[in-house]
């Protein structure tokens, strides 16, 4: 079975996926300095995904 996976979605989802893993690092280490881990991951989570977001529409911007 063969899928025929856009490419450009693809890379879309690695984007998100590399901005919510940073986002999970820094919010870590906030939330360890803050004393409230969960607060951190959770706020890095939403940073990460905004900045993957943010990221996979400025390429699909390019593309086209």
């Amino acid at each position: 079975m063969e899928t025929n996976q856009n490419p450009q979605k693809k890379n879309s989802n690695k984007d998100l996926a590399r901005g919510m893993g940073i986002g999970i690092a820094i919010g870590a280490g906030i939330g360890v300095a803050l004393g409230n881990l969960a607060l951190g991951i959770g706020v890095g989570v939403a940073i990460g995904a905004a900045i993957g977001l943010s990221r996979s529409q400025k390429n699909k911007d390019k593309s086209e």
